[in-house]
């Protein structure tokens, strides 16, 4: 494999990118869930389904980039809020790096690129 994927690609600890991909796992499913068991509504087109899966397998990189602009913000503070609150803001937040992995990786990756120098 070539060296700038390996330094991209497997910047991430094994442990980390598992967790997060199966994170990632609940959204796609719920959505095949959905699109299988509605009422009228048809399986999702092949072309989806590819869009779904990249966003999965790329999740943990978009993922990384939030967690890690989050944490420069704000740092090593602790914020209290309540349960209801934090769950949903926390889910919410999955939602769109799952969503947006496509268009969000690629900084992941640029920034795991650069960080393997050090």
């Amino acid at each position: 494999m070539h060296p700038v994927l390996v330094k991209s690609f497997g910047g991430l600890p094994p442990r980390y990118y598992v967790r997060q991909f199966l994170f990632g796992l609940f959204f796609p499913a719920f959505l095949l869930f959905a699109s299988t068991h509605g009422k009228g509504l048809l399986a999702l087109p092949v072309h989806l389904q590819v869009i779904l899966a990249l966003d999965t397998l790329l999740y943990p990189y978009s993922r990384f980039v939030y967690e890690s602009v989050v944490g420069y913000i704000v740092g090593d503070n602790a914020f209290i809020f309540p349960v209801i609150l934090f769950g949903a803001t926390k889910l919410f937040t999955m939602l769109f790096c799952w969503a947006f992995a496509i268009f969000v990786t690629p900084i992941g990756l640029i920034w795991l690129y650069f960080r393997s120098d050090r």
